[in-house]
């Protein structure tokens, strides 16, 4: 479902991905584990179409970002680091507004099943900027899946978020990767512990480990990051 071929990008002289190259199945929940300047936002970017890479390709859905740009778009779903909300709209509008840019059909219902699965009924009739943190993070989450994408990506989904927030956010992500891809970033390992089946360790913009949960007992993952991402 995603496929990436020895990507690398360049932001001047900076190297900022090094012939980077994965695949993602259908089904896998995915975190990009790395050290902040690591290269999984950038990576993230090129996925969806935000920036092209320097060289390499990366299909999604069997679609080239080169060749089948909206296509490829069409197919996912993408909650940025810095979730970009318009704080003076009211969560149900802006999810409307959503809705229409994907041309989801049925989109008053659609709406009212994002608010239900991300638990914004309390808030829903608020204005997003009256939000706290972690309902803001809900709001960007329905968001990405209220067209129903094949893939998600999720730059940081949990970052800020209290203990409750936190297990409520994934969960949702949990559900999803029932019957999505998806591909999150994160630096904390509990988190990726907590939601994934696979653990991609990215590090100078190289992927310097590849392995499933399952085959990692409590504790390896952040001895192998440590190791593996010290200067």
């Amino acid at each position: 479902m995603i496929e990436i071929k020895d990507v690398s990008k360049l932001f001047g002289e900076q190297r900022a991905l090094d012939h980077v190259s994965f695949r993602i199945g259908e089904g896998e929940i995915v975190g990009l584990l790395g050290p902040n300047g690591a290269g999984k936002s950038t990576l993230m970017k090129i996925i969806t179409c935000f920036i092209p890479p320097t060289e390499g390709d990366v299909t999604v859905c069997g679609h080239s970002i080169y060749d089948d740009t909206l296509a490829v778009r069409r197919s996912i779903g993408y909650l940025p680091e810095h979730n970009p909300l318009y704080l003076d709209m009211y969560v149900r509008e802006y999810l409307r507004f959503a809705a229409g840019l994907s041309k989801v059909a049925k989109p008053a219902q659609r709406v009212d099943e994002m608010i239900e699965l991300t638990g914004l009924v309390p808030e829903a009739n608020k204005k997003i900027g009256q939000l706290s943190k972690g309902y803001r993070q809900r709001v960007g989450l329905a968001q990405a899946l209220i067209h129903d994408p094949q893939v998600l990506i999720l730059d940081e989904p949990t970052t800020g978020l209290d203990p409750n927030q936190l297990e409520f956010v994934r969960s949702v992500i949990r559900n999803a990767g029932r019957e999505k891809v998806i591909l999150l970033s994160t630096h904390i390992m509990q988190e990726v512990e907590a939601m994934c089946n696979r653990a991609i360790i990215i590090n100078h913009g190289r992927i310097v480990a590849d392995d499933p949960i399952g085959n990692l007992t409590a504790g390896q993952l952040t001895e192998k990051f440590h190791r593996l991402t010290q200067e």
